[in-house]
């Protein structure tokens, strides 16, 4: 998805960051319950099929036709399961003067329910390859970078769906889905080209996070405070490592160790690592701007690098799989269950 990068100094200084991991060695801090509360299994295998649909229209660049006929799609998958849907329309300027025609999409689970907690991912695909080293201008499908969030939180949508009144979790969900987040510029891949969003990075804002950013300043539905949120990105590749990344460490720790410690209990601490990561430049640094706190949960390194894949055409169905669609997805489910 996005080329991840330190948070802008105003974000920084607003959530205390160092951008550098944490010296001493990294261990569960919270001790796990002693009897967890009963969840609903979630089913790789459905959530395989739903990232492999999105993937099947194309490239979800704004401006296309694959990218409206997958949000049209997305947005009738989760009326069809039952949930409370809104479409947030919006037009954004990218980096290179572009005028991306745009939609957040919100889907609520049990939307008469107080207390809530929100599931973040963002639907839309880079338009170039620029980590490629031989085809840097083509468009990327989009896998684990973007569909797998999305093939997760529709397969928790039904998962919650299908349950009677009796096995519903006490906190109604919010599916919220960013568009126009990995339309960015990325100054270690694309210096040829003029950043027109630089004025943004010095207060406070980004080339990157279209979507969220809108959002952020228009919140659907509106005064929303969840108890908490959790960014899903990147979350369905082969050997996945999911870290403590900083923003997430310093504006929700409590839900970042009760997201990990949850994970180890239930048998993905192979998946989720306790250690910790620099910050980085996601949906979440706009979702905690707007008071919202949030958590990432992305397949990046301790040491502040992503996976081979990222930004190349190589992220498409092949490094899907299904154990870490299970990882994430069951994590998930198991997190809000307890809430």
């Amino acid at each position: 998805m996005k080329i991840f990068r330190l948070a802008p100094a105003a974000l920084a200084a607003l959530l205390l960051l160092t951008g550098c991991p944490d010296k001493k060695p990294a261990t569960t801090e919270v001790e796990a319950p002693a009897k967890l509360p009963a969840a609903p299994a979630f089913n790789p295998d459905s959530a395989y099929a739903y990232v492999a649909k999105q993937v099947a229209f194309g490239p979800r660049v704004p401006n296309t036709a694959a990218h409206v006929n997958t949000g049209d799609w997305v947005v009738a998958r989760f009326k069809a399961l039952g949930l409370t849907v809104r479409e947030q329309p919006f037009v954004a300027m990218a980096f290179d003067g572009k005028m991306l025609k745009s939609r957040n999409i919100i889907a609520q689970f049990q939307p008469q329910a107080a207390r809530r907690v929100a599931i973040f991912t963002h639907w839309d695909t880079r338009p170039f390859a620029d980590k490629d080293t031989k085809r840097k201008n083509a468009p990327l499908d989009g896998a684990s970078d973007g569909a797998s969030g999305v093939g997760i939180a529709l397969e928790m949508a039904r998962v919650l769906a299908a349950q009677p009144d009796s096995l519903t979790p006490a906190v109604g969900i919010d599916f919220i889905l960013f568009d126009s987040e990995d339309y960015g510029y990325d100054s270690s891949t694309q210096s040829e080209l003029t950043n027109q969003l630089a004025s943004q990075e010095t207060s406070g804002g980004s080339s990157w996070c279209l979507g969220s950013q809108y959002w952020s300043k228009n919140l659907v539905p509106g005064n929303y405070k969840p108890e908490f949120g959790i960014l899903l990105d990147m979350v369905g590749a082969k050997n996945a490592k999911f870290t403590r990344e900083g923003i997430s460490r310093e504006s929700a720790r409590d839900v970042v160790d009760k997201v990990w410690n949850l994970a180890a209990q239930i048998g993905y601490s192979d998946y989720f690592l306790f250690q910790d990561s620099p910050g980085i430049t996601d949906d979440h640094a706009f979702t905690n701007q707007a008071g919202i706190r949030t958590i990432d949960i992305i397949d990046y390194l301790p040491t502040g690098q992503f996976q081979p894949y990222h930004h190349t055409t190589d992220d498409n169905m092949s490094v899907i799989d299904r154990r870490t669609l299970k990882a994430v997805g069951q994590t998930v489910l198991q997190t809000v269950y307890g809430e």
